[in-house]
């Protein structure tokens, strides 16, 4: 490959500033001839992609590439920020993934350039393959509801407990609550950003950036100072995607760059996660509908099944839901008929019960022991009838439903 690894760097910078992230022809250039050689071929207007051309053209007209790229690193040096490029240990492979993501229907320019990054701009001290290498996207709607915001919050918290990396945009809502629920678990959060890593946005979570920075990353494929221009947010979402094992979507209106991403991630062939939500919110039907439409979503409501999903296999199986087990679950047919032949009220004799239950009589006074043993029956003078209920413990909230011990 051409050119000193300064060179090289020096060039990924520059490719980035003339032609957006994601631009495929760029990227296959740089992976057949190297960013050097791709550099001088779109400079001299070389390219054979006509609109690369203009656009090349456009963005030399405002200044030269080169310089803007040098004055870039000068600007991320005095920051403490680094660049990480694809001959750097730290280079994170899995977005290696988006050159083969072909999205269906693709008709804006966001959805058809998505090919890999050149190069990443990172702020913080962990290693950017080490902390994606483990990593679980949570991402969703800006204007969360008290329940998605809480959703967020307990699963950052609950996969950073647990070693995970927790990816997301930074912005407010489900973002933002994801970030601190890592970071209040004293885990690795990692925000992908739209704009500079010198320049988050939006301004209001500042403070927010600075303890990401502190103990985890900020990361973005834009320059020191870049603006965060509205189609760079979903330009952004297909690293936050393909660059995680699995995304995870807390909530999303019908039209949410949450949706995009999780598109990407599906067609990047990433685990994808959907909570659910209330049928009545509309911060919810983005996420039903990827449910509806999508078969390869998944439904998870809690870390577990989270951790079930992106695990190794058989290493993060979710518990199976149960409701409280009772005495009366233990029970084989002849003992719960029984039970079952048993007045609400009163008291029935033991040729009653057993007749009424289909079962014999030894097997019936056999049965009836058990069953006076687990305090679900009582024996009077004239035959069983049903224990009274437990009075609930000092302190336990008594439930909304009576239930005797034969009720299933």
């Amino acid at each position: 490959m051409s050119g000193t690894d300064e060179e090289r760097r020096l060039a990924r910078v520059a490719l980035t500033w003339l032609a957006e992230p994601g631009t495929r022809a760029v990227y296959q250039l740089v992976d057949r001839l190297g960013p050097v050689a791709t550099l001088d071929l779109l400079l001299d207007g070389g390219s054979p992609d006509g609109q690369l051309n203009g656009t090349v053209a456009a963005r030399s007209a405002a200044g030269d590439a080169r310089a803007v790229a040098a004055e870039a690193l000068d600007r991320a040096d005095r920051l403490g920020a680094r660049l990480v490029t694809p001959d750097d240990d730290e280079w994170p492979t899995r977005v290696a993934g988006l050159a083969k993501l072909r999205l269906p229907d693709a008709s804006r320019r966001v959805d058809v350039e998505t090919a890999p990054p050149l190069c990443f701009w990172v702020r913080g001290g962990w290693p950017l393959g080490e902390a994606l290498d483990r990593s679980v996207a949570v991402v969703g709607a800006r204007a969360a509801t008290g329940y998605g915001q809480h959703v967020a919050t307990e699963l950052g918290y609950g996969l950073a407990e647990r070693d995970w990396t927790v990816v997301s945009g930074g912005a407010f809502g489900i973002d933002a609550a994801a970030h601190r629920g890592a970071l209040n678990a004293g885990g690795v959060t990692v925000a992908v950003l739209a704009c500079g890593v010198d320049r988050p946005y939006p301004v209001g979570n500042t403070a927010l950036f600075d303890r990401i920075a502190d103990t985890g990353l900020l990361v973005s494929e834009w320059p020191p100072g870049a603006e965060p221009l509205r189609p760079r947010f979903l330009i952004r979402n297909r690293v936050i995607a393909a660059g995680t094992v699995g995304t995870v979507v807390v909530e999303a209106s019908a039209r949410s760059g949450a949706t995009q991403t999780a598109r990407r991630a599906i067609y990047t062939g990433r685990v994808t996660m959907v909570v659910p939500g209330p049928v009545t919110s509309a911060m919810s039907v983005g996420v039903h509908e990827l449910l509806r439409e999508q078969p390869k979503v998944r439904l998870v409501t809690g870390v577990a099944h989270v951790l079930e999903e992106v695990g190794r296999i058989g290493a993060d199986l979710a518990p199976l839901a149960r409701g409280p087990q009772r005495p009366a679950d233990t029970l084989d047919d002849d003992a719960r008929s029984l039970l079952e032949a048993l007045p609400r009220r009163g008291v029935r004799g033991v040729d009653a019960l057993a007749a009424r239950a289909g079962v014999d009589l030894r097997t019936a006074l056999r049965k009836l022991s058990l069953l006076e043993e687990l305090a679900l029956v009582v024996r009077r003078e004239d035959g069983y009838a049903l224990a009274p209920p437990a009075s609930p413990k000092r302190g336990t909230p008594a439930t909304t439903e009576t239930e005797t011990p034969g009720s299933l």
